[in-house]
């Protein structure tokens, strides 16, 4: 496990819109493009193999595009090489930060200094939900996927730990860049639940009225 003082002050920035990722959740990237090749390169020669995952504010991403305040760090678990040179990476989320200045020119791909403080529970064990009534939740989720036409191994969702459950749905369903980011700087497990509820009820309520108006 990382400790505070592990956590380097610098860290390369891959800015992707859309991909989340959350302290001990996984996240699997595709890497083509020859910065970020670049990128992965010099933090795989690194002690910590980390990197900043954060996103756009916008769905491109420039020299000039402005980033959100608040990103995760993950430490690459994974990685491999497919013949025509690009990579297959597993990123394993530590902490999330804060945003610091950025610095651009030095390498082909951004470095910024990060801030580590109030994301001291992201470095501590797995955490718990006690108030989350699960059966009312799957029974939401159960709904949403059949509207979102998506599969699941439902007997193992049923018995997933609340954070693997919690985070890994955070991560992969289909919401918009700013719902992903606000379940990013959510400040619990349980307050990540309830946006995620929310932002399931809001799909639910929206597939309605769509069908009405056909």
């Amino acid at each position: 496990m990382i400790s505070a003082a592990d956590l380097p002050d610098f860290l390369p920035l891959f800015p992707l819109p859309g991909a989340l990722l959350l302290p001990r959740g996984r996240l699997p990237l595709h890497v083509f493009e020859p910065r970020y090749l670049a990128m992965f390169d010099d933090a795989l020669k690194t002690p910590e193999r980390m990197i900043g995952m954060i996103q756009p504010m916008g769905e491109e991403c420039g020299e000039d595009t402005r980033l959100h305040s608040i990103g995760c760090a993950g430490r690459i678990t994974s990685f491999t090489e497919t013949e025509d040179g690009r990579y297959m990476i597993t990123l394993t989320g530590v902490s999330r930060f804060r945003l610091g200045s950025v610095q651009q020119g030095f390498t082909p791909y951004l470095r910024a200094e990060l801030d580590w403080r109030s994301f001291d529970r992201d470095l501590g064990q797995p955490e718990h939900d006690p108030s989350m009534d699960r059966d009312a939740f799957l029974d939401l989720l159960t709904r949403f996927f059949e509207l979102e036409e998506l599969q699941t191994d439902w007997e193992s969702l049923r018995t997933a730990e609340d954070e693997l459950m919690i985070n890994a749905l955070s991560m992969l369903c289909p919401f918009d860049p700013e719902d992903k980011q606000a379940l990013l700087e959510a400040p619990s497990l349980s307050t990540r639940r309830e946006t995620l509820v929310t932002l399931m009820e809001y799909a639910l309520r929206k597939g309605v009225g769509e069908e009405k108006v056909q």
